[in-house]
């Protein structure tokens, strides 16, 4: 009667594969890029937003004429800030 082993060796497979640095890096310049774009866009939001409620803080209590041209110089120079922004 032949015997039968009673243990045999069996190889496991490697439970992590070898993880590219070089992908991983890239990935998270991609993630940052994005915040970068969503920060900005909300820069820009915020900074209209403001010109908005400005504007409906003064408009409706009627006005001086140095009230609108400073409104409109704020406008202005949040649209400069905002253009500047968005070229970097």
């Amino acid at each position: 009667m032949a015997t039968q082993p009673r243990f045999e060796v069996v190889e496991e497979p490697d439970p992590k594969p070898a993880v590219d640095i070089d992908v991983i890096l890239v990935q998270m310049r991609l993630l940052a890029q994005r915040a970068a774009i969503a920060v900005a866009d909300l820069y820009s939001l915020l900074t209209v937003a403001s010109v908005f409620c400005l504007a409906l803080l003064i408009v409706p209590h009627d006005p001086s004429s140095y009230q609108l041209a400073g409104l409109a110089g704020y406008a202005v120079f949040v649209v400069a800030v905002n253009v500047i922004v968005r070229r970097k």
